[in-house]
């Protein structure tokens, strides 16, 4: 607390007055000095208490990142090693992925040539079926030929007694795989007596011949003069080995054309379904 003392002016000299006031300022300049140290104090006390505060605080955090720390380098380890795990599981993914491309991509490729192949195989057994089928009309035609009695001698280049023992005869070559000699035989009786009635069926087991020499150019020509025999029962049967000599010849448009006329001009047949069959499978290549 600054006192203000009260001076006598009668009683100090001028000399002095410089001093006095000297004085008075020091005495007023110590008080405030004083507040000020006193306010500095407080808010040192204020400061030191906020820090004392804070340093709690960074002491509490301290101690918790101490505690969580282990735990989070654990889940960081974890995590990386998650990521290595992951990123290899990928990579089997895709590895995988690519294997079942690739396969997929060789089961179309074998798809395509398993139907290629399978359509080459139904053809094959077209044909061997047709030749079974062929031999045994041939067997039975032979057999019907042999029990047949034999009628009134007609007048003719050949006898039809001597035409049926030779007709026999070529027919026996086909069945035992001589067609060179089939052939000899069939083309003589078809040269000889057109008119016979077993001249139909020459003209189509000639055409068997060759058609069972590959010489399908030829099959298909004998096979056509079939049709210029009025009243042939082997129609049907050229009809048939017609399409099949166009398709072994790689014509498949005329194939298809010989088997649609199959089926057209022989519904009956007992060849319709398999023209038909033959036809589905054409319409697909």
């Amino acid at each position: 607390m600054v006192q203000i003392f009260q001076l006598d002016p009668m009683i100090i000299s001028p000399t002095k007055i410089p001093r006095i006031i000297l004085f008075i300022f020091l005495v007023l300049n110590i008080g405030t000095v004083q507040g000020q140290q006193a306010d500095i104090k407080r808010e040192l006390k204020r400061l030191n208490a906020k820090i004392d505060r804070e340093r709690v605080r960074t002491d509490s955090l301290e101690t918790q990142i101490s505690i969580l720390l282990p735990d989070l380098r654990n889940t960081l380890i974890a995590t990386v090693d998650a990521k290595k795990q992951t990123d290899s599981v990928a990579i089997l993914l895709i590895n995988r992925i690519n294997t079942l491309q690739n396969k997929i991509r060789m089961l179309e490729d074998k798809s395509i040539y398993t139907d290629s192949t399978n359509f080459v195989i139904l053809a094959q057994l077209m044909m061997i079926e047709n030749k079974i089928v062929t031999l045994t009309n041939s067997f039975t035609e032979m057999y019907s030929l042999r029990s047949e009695k034999r009628g009134g001698v007609i007048k003719t280049k050949i006898s039809p007694a001597e035409y049926q023992r030779r007709y026999i005869e070529a027919l026996s070559y086909y069945q035992n795989s001589d067609y060179n000699q089939g052939i000899k035989g069939f083309s003589e009786l078809v040269l000889e007596d057109p008119s016979n009635k077993l001249a139909d069926n020459s003209q189509y087991w000639l055409a068997e011949c060759y058609y069972s020499t590959k010489n399908y150019k030829r099959a298909a020509l004998e096979f056509e003069k079939v049709f210029t025999f009025p009243g042939t029962d082997k129609d049907d049967d050229s009809q048939l080995k017609l399409a099949l000599a166009y398709q072994s010849l790689g014509n498949l448009v005329k194939a298809r054309e010989e088997y649609q006329r199959m089926v057209d001009y022989f519904p009956s047949s007992e060849y319709y379904s398999r023209a038909k069959e033959s036809l589905k499978q054409l319409s697909i290549e």
